[in-house]
């Protein structure tokens, strides 16, 4: 069977209504990336766009697993929930006891199931080794400059393979690639990523290091180059289960190292561990902050192949929801039932929402049965895999559809009290975190809003929320408070949103000092305070800035109210050497420049791509401070 490439996926995507097709030229500096946001951040995910004309040989396909539907079409379903149900049936069908030798052969038939979807070596050059460059030039390729700081042009989509050189056990991984030279570029792969571990392995033996990097092919396997694999497992066989057929491997040309058949360019070369690293960066992150340039190891391309009718594959990211939310989402599904059937029994469903660009939050619900058992859910999930990373878990009874928010509200007002709900931690944090006062690593917090056991309540007052609270007036006396949002007033919830000046001589402890004397907070659980000039109407970025600019320990402090009454203080205020002894460089919001969105609204109705979308970075310019990646003082 012909390994059908990314343009068969084009095709299925235009075949079920999902892609719009440019025609006329798009410069993939800036302004393919311009228009992709204006679609990503639509209701739903918007449309996948396939852009014709970039400049080079090659078109460009981007947002194409941008939305549930397309991320179901990606990986072979209707629905990411379709697989949910076939991976509990597989774990429960391959894990549970054998009684007698009948259920033991009963077991065979999954048995071959499972090794049919093994990935296959074929002995013979592969599809995407139709066409060789006569020298490596990666300029020939449509490799898109994403964001007006980013430090140059990026690989965003590339599935990075490189192989254990003691176990012999290949990994594919997902790291971006900045374009250094024609046969150059950067290779980002963090610390905790396998890569990384394989790199260091090579760098003690003194060997230098095969790496080829597969661009495009079955989507599906885009989605395993990101998927959070255990050690030691191939993400080709993730990739077989889903597809249900083996991925067809083959050898390339100038390493040992095996290529999915069906991809559309392959980039060859080795990373040597005894050369200096190069500086990186910075690049629009999908935090939705830059990350800032640091030292990673140089990528020396061998040799650039592609298939016939070849098409690159490529992504953005930035503020949520774009993308990499939809992603998440299949990540939330998929994983869901291995974590509750190996590790968390209790654990009922999981939440990853977009504005927590996956790691900053995750909601569970658990079946409770004992005191303590969400501490104990707590611990399981930050030591499994890349849950370590996550900075803030809230964790809820199995009576709550956590997918609600109606249903969140009610439980965090009936349940939340800072007095037994906040349970802090210490470990590893994303590399790209940019608010922890240490380099990944820092402080994490537990919200439980399960129902409270009374040996988890004793000595506990109940706190009041049936008044509606303080009134605008009342935050007089604290004259650094420029904006006020009361959401027990608006919705039943207990908590309030302040917008705060922090000019010369602000102090937080002096703000506290005068919130604490404002009786009406009595009615509050939680207070959270925000930048001058932040939307307190904009449910999605306010979550997305709590999870983004808080370090939970140093952010999150109980307020005392009247000697009495206590409540939680948030502050997702960005941090600075001058108001909180914070010596790192804070990064910029990622937001497009003004001539690039003024280009973009000038050739709209022109390309015949839809009604007029205006530009998300608008909304988000208050937030920029300078017109770096560094946040200006």
């Amino acid at each position: 069977m012909e390994a059908a490439g990314l343009l068969s996926f084009v095709n299925e995507l235009e075949k079920n209504k999902e892609l719009i097709r440019v025609k006329d030229f798009v410069d993939p500096e800036l302004m393919i990336s311009e228009i992709t946001d204006r679609f990503s951040k639509q209701p739903g995910g918007g449309k996948a766009l396939f852009f014709e004309n970039t400049g080079t040989g090659f078109p460009l396909l981007i947002n194409a697993i941008g939305s549930e539907k397309r991320i179901a079409l990606a990986l072979g379903r209707k629905s990411v929930y379709e697989i949910e149900n076939e991976i509990e049936d597989l774990f429960y069908n391959l894990l549970q006891p054998k009684e007698n030798f009948m259920d033991k052969l009963r077991i065979l038939p999954r048995l071959k199931e499972v090794s049919s979807w093994m990935p296959k070596k074929l002995k013979k050059r592969g599809k995407c080794q139709e066409f060789i460059m006569d020298s490596p030039d990666l300029g020939k390729l449509p490799v898109l400059k994403c964001w007006p700081a980013d430090g140059g042009r990026y690989i965003t989509l590339p599935c990075v393979h490189t192989i254990d050189p003691e176990s012999k056990i290949p990994n594919m991984g997902m790291y971006r690639m900045q374009v250094i030279g024609p046969d150059k570029t950067g290779m980002h792969w963090h610390k905790h990523k396998t890569g990384a571990v394989h790199f260091e392995k090579y760098k003690n033996r003194r060997e230098v290091m095969p790496v080829s990097v597969a661009l495009g092919g079955d989507p599906v396997y885009t989605y395993a180059a990101t998927a959070p694999m255990p050690e030691n497992v191939d993400e080709y066989l993730l990739a077989g289960f889903l597809k249900k057929k083996p991925v067809r491997l083959v050898k390339c040309i100038t390493n040992d190292l095996f290529v999915p058949d069906d991809a559309d360019f392959i980039i060859e070369g080795y990373v040597d561990p005894s050369e200096e690293p190069l500086l990186e960066g910075p690049f629009g992150d999908h935090t939705g902050f830059y990350s800032l340039p640091g030292y990673y190891p140089c990528f020396h391309v061998t040799c650039i192949s592609y298939r016939k009718n070849a098409v690159y594959p490529a992504t953005i990211v930035g503020i949520p929801p774009m993308e990499d939310a939809y992603i998440g989402k299949a990540t939330e599904r998929i994983f869901l039932k291995p974590l509750t059937i190996t590790v968390i029994p209790e654990l009922q469903d999981m939440r990853l929402p977009f504005a927590g660009v996956v790691h900053n939050f995750a909601i569970v619900k658990i079946a409770k049965t004992y005191a303590g058992q969400a501490v104990k859910v707590m611990h399981a999930l930050w030591g499994a895999g890349q849950m370590m990373f996550n900075k803030v878990l809230i964790v809820t009874d199995e009576s709550v559809n956590i997918h609600d928010n109606e249903d969140l509200i009610d439980i965090f007002s009936s349940n939340f009290h800072p007095g037994y709900s906040l349970h802090y931690s210490k470990g590893p944090l994303d590399v790209l975190d940019h608010s922890s006062s240490k380099f990944a690593f820092g402080t994490k917090l537990c919200i439980d809003l399960t129902r409270p056991f009374v040996e988890e309540t004793e000595h506990i007052t109940e706190i009041n929320t049936l008044l509606f609270g303080p009134e605008k007036d009342d935050f007089a006396i604290a004259d650094a408070v420029c904006g006020y949002r009361n959401l027990l007033q608006e919705m039943k919830l207990p908590v309030l949103l302040l917008n705060v000046t922090k000019g010369t001589g602000f102090s937080l402890k002096d703000l506290q000092n005068k919130l604490s004397r404002i009786k009406q907070l009595e009615t509050i659980k939680a207070v959270i305070l925000f930048d001058e000039g932040v939307d307190l109407g904009d449910p999605n970025l306010l979550v997305w800035l709590i999870g983004g600019n808080i370090e939970p320990e140093r952010d999150i402090s109980v307020l005392r109210i009247n000697r009495s009454h206590k409540l939680m203080l948030v502050d997702a205020t960005v941090k600075t050497s001058e108001h909180d002894k914070f010596n790192r460089d804070w990064p910029n919001v990622v937001v497009m420049d003004d001539q690039t969105i003024s280009s973009v609204d000038t050739i709209w109705n022109l390309l015949k791509i839809g009604k007029f979308i205006q530009s998300p970075s608008i909304r988000y310019r208050s937030l920029i401070k300078g017109k770096g990646a560094v946040r200006g003082s």
